[in-house]
């Protein structure tokens, strides 16, 4: 099936929590004030890594999170940053095609035909990987796997995982998250977590433990060859204003910028680094400036 897309909701709050409630969108996107080419940038490789339901305020700071605390103080830290709506899975879409697609709720399976960051990135011959960790096989399309005695009965979640409800993505770019990267395997990687690594079913010190084991050596590497990791999260816990945690580490100029962001602008970014055309909401969103080199 093919959805609407529905337009973001104007300086809205997003106001019941978890996974499974619907809730209204954060502050509207930013205008652009005119594309970007990838000329502008020396950025090469992108590495998307998204966790789950905590804000801005529940991370950054937290004892339970030294080494997320450790890279907002080190590189680029977004400290407005906003996710779309609630519950999850629309914001993962909003990230991933620049649309929540009308998706208001955690549905499975879903088929899109609209275009997406990894569909654009494959049309102009950039390479992109879809990793999950979890997941039981390469290409796996299924709602749910690996049984697990935590709060949501599995570790893995195709609402989690974008890219296999687009059917212009092939299944060959699904592939099993292998654990930490030396280098990245694409141009563009997107790495989900699985339920308890993102903070879903576990406390924030599993994700930050996560976080430590598998990102300093992809971070180095993107330092030392023209890259950069985006860390976000899908919303916060329904209590903050979906103002959540999102940090660039690599090849940016660190410091702590107060521009206001959202999903839509994280996409857009990713759209100029990488010189394709703006899709969905994103061709309106603002990319984050100042940051990325």
């Amino acid at each position: 099936m093919r959805r609407i897309s529905w337009p973001v909701l104007l300086l809205a709050v997003g106001t019941l929590a978890g996974c499974g409630s619907a809730s209204a969108s954060v502050p509207a996107t930013p205008t652009a004030a005119g594309a970007r080419n990838s000329a502008t940038y020396t950025t090469k490789y992108v590495q998307l890594v998204i966790f789950e339901n905590n804000s801005y305020d529940e991370i950054l700071g937290s004892s339970q999170a030294p080494y997320l605390t450790s890279l907002s103080k080190t590189w680029a830290n977004m400290t407005q940053s906003f996710a779309i709506t609630h519950p999850s899975e629309p914001n993962y879409l909003a990230l991933f095609s620049g649309s929540t697609q009308g998706v208001t709720s955690d549905d499975c399976p879903l088929t899109f035909t609209d275009q997406s960051i990894g569909s654009e990135l494959l049309k102009a011959k950039i390479s992109f990987t879809g990793y999950a960790e979890s997941m039981p096989n390469n290409g796996f399309t299924g709602c749910y796997a690996v049984p697990d005695k935590l709060p949501s009965g599995y570790l893995y979640f195709r609402k989690h995982v974008p890219w296999p409800n687009f059917t212009k993505v092939p299944a060959s770019v699904s592939i099993v998250y292998p654990g930490p990267l030396s280098k990245p395997p694409s141009q563009f990687t997107w790495i989900t977590p699985n339920m308890c690594d993102d903070m879903h079913d576990c406390p924030i010190s599993s994700g930050d433990k996560w976080a430590k084991k598998n990102l300093p050596k992809l971070i180095a590497w993107d330092k030392a060859n023209d890259g950069v990791l985006i860390l976000t999260f899908d919303e916060d816990g329904g209590s903050s204003g979906n103002h959540i945690p999102t940090i660039l580490a690599g090849n940016v100029n660190p410091g702590q910028y107060s521009q206001m962001i959202n999903h839509y602008s994280v996409c857009r970014t990713i759209e100029d680094i990488f010189g394709i055309k703006p899709i969905a909401n994103s061709k309106s969103a603002k990319p984050i400036a100042g940051v990325v080199k």
